[in-house]
């Protein structure tokens, strides 16, 4: 019921006043049955923008962090998080993809809309990182379709690394389901997975319009931030170091 309130009544009105966004192929969504939305992901506002332009609910996986807070104000985090349909995940353990996998399970059985970020995490500079093959796994295990999803311009409205964006239209496009059925029974083959995500992820760039980048978005970030530690080279108008003899 939570879940329903905050997207008919307290935050999806708010979005749609304030934002007035554009859903583009809402048509290739399933009204009913399991399916898969695979999305790219620039901004932590897209969890909200997504799933409201959407009739039916959508669960995605949130680090475990958001339920086990104290007190008043880790009740009301659990609270908002448990009830905007997001599933608890211990993402610190070298069993977090496998328990991610299990909750998505669990609700595709049920009937229900599961929402996947491929690329691991949100895109620190707006292009397009390589696709984890955990969105390949959950496809060809469960034989659901995957639809690809792009969002557009919430990186403008909740820039990575800064408090406050800009008001702008942001644009939800889905794109048609991809039936990976051909490969059922291939989930072990790691070739195969591969495949399977890199597809997901071109037609998640078609929809963008973004550029691809063939390399771990986590990877790159984690370069960038050790290049920006490092000293960098003397300047040559400054004056010499002269000690005191």
């Amino acid at each position: 019921m939570f879940y329903w309130f905050l997207k008919l009544v307290a935050i999806g009105p708010l979005l749609r006043l304030v934002f007035r966004p554009r859903t583009e192929g809402l048509e290739h969504v399933p009204t009913q049955g399991p399916a898969v939305l695979a999305s790219n992901h620039l901004s932590y506002a897209d969890w909200l923008f997504m799933p409201a332009a959407v009739p039916r609910r959508v669960s995605f996986v949130a680090k475990a962090e958001y339920f086990t807070g104290p007190g008043l104000k880790g009740w009301l985090q659990k609270s908002f998080f448990s009830g905007a349909g997001q599933i608890p995940i211990d993402r610190s353990g070298v069993d977090a993809a496998e328990g991610a996998l299990r909750s998505a399970k669990s609700v595709l059985a049920r009937g229900e809309l599961f929402g996947i970020y491929p690329e691991g995490t949100r895109s620190h500079d707006g292009r397009l990182y390589r696709g984890k093959i955990g969105v390949a796994r959950l496809a060809l295990e469960t034989g659901v379709p995957v639809i690809p999803v792009a969002v557009v311009g919430t990186d403008q409205v909740a820039p990575p690394g800064k408090k406050f964006g800009r008001v702008t239209r942001p644009v939800v496009r889905f794109g048609e389901p991809l039936d990976f059925s051909r490969y059922e029974g291939m989930g072990g083959d790691r070739y195969i997975l591969r495949s399977v995500t890199d597809q997901i992820m071109y037609e998640i760039m078609k929809l963008s319009g973004q550029e691809y980048v063939d390399e771990y978005a986590a990877k790159v970030k984690a370069a960038e931030s050790e290049a920006d530690k490092r000293p960098g080279p003397p300047d040559p108008g400054a004056a010499p170091d002269r000690k005191a003899s």
